[in-house]
Order: C-alpha cells, then sequence, then structure tokens
C-alpha cells in the first residue's frame, strides 16, 4: 500500500458546532459520534474528527481543501450571504474577496473555534502538466 493520510483530530471549542459548520459549508455529512470525536468524511476517505478540547484550549491551525469549482461557488455563496468573515490571502489584507491563483479560486476564512480554514479550486502552483 502506498502511503495515504487517513485522519486528523481538529480541536474544537465544541466539536458538534465545528463539525456542523464545516460539513453544512462544504455539503459533506457529520458522521456518528465516535467516543469523544464528531466525525466528517471527505470524498476521498479522509476523516476529520472533530473533537472538543477538555481545557477549551484550540491553538491555530491551518486547514486547506482542494474543491471543485461547483463546490467552491456553493460554499462562497454561504459565506458570502453569512457574512463569515474572509479574506483573499492568509494575511488577511484582501477582505470579502477570494483570489483567482494559479488560475482558480481561494478563499480563507475561521471555523467556529478559529482555525484558519481555505478552500481553493487549484493546488499552489497550477494542476500538473501533462
Amino acid at each position: 500500500m502506498s502511503v495515504q493520510f487517513n485522519h486528523t483530530i481538529i480541536a474544537s471549542k465544541d466539536a458538534r458546532e465545528s463539525a456542523e459548520f464545516f460539513a453544512e459549508l462544504l455539503d459533506l455529512e457529520v458522521g456518528a459520534p465516535w467516543g469523544p470525536f464528531i466525525p466528517v468524511v471527505l470524498d476521498n476517505g479522509v476523516t476529520l474528527d472533530f473533537a472538543t478540547a477538555p481545557d477549551g484550549n484550540t491553538p491555530l491551525q491551518h486547514y486547506a481543501f482542494l474543491v471543485s469549482e461547483d463546490v467552491f461557488d456553493a460554499a462562497y455563496k454561504k459565506i458570502a450571504d453569512r457574512r463569515i468573515e474572509h479574506w483573499a490571502d492568509p494575511h488577511r489584507r484582501h477582505p470579502g474577496e477570494y483570489n483567482t491563483n494559479d488560475g482558480g479560486k481561494g478563499v480563507y476564512f475561521l471555523d467556529p473555534s478559529g482555525h484558519a480554514m481555505e478552500i481553493l479550486t487549484v493546488p499552489y502552483g497550477g494542476w500538473p502538466k501533462a
């Protein structure tokens, strides 16, 4: 078997709130709780296991997700309609915008626990040349 990413735990202020925010934004399903975890499975089988941090400490993490144009457009509409603060860049110099880096679209925003989330339609550097 090749090396594959399987899952990660995302420390949250409220696991259910964070899992539901993320799943609803990207039109994914929230799975049944498993121990302290609220799972959200991505289309490639990777699981994001949201867990409430016992001490409330949720150090800033960055999570970036490659999505289709349709998923981006639907998610961006939700971000804009709900007035979720967002930026075209990670340094937050271009609020209320998305970027068109590498010929795609990308946007940065915070989840309910303050994690820096990013959705983009083209990977950094563009698609590999065939």
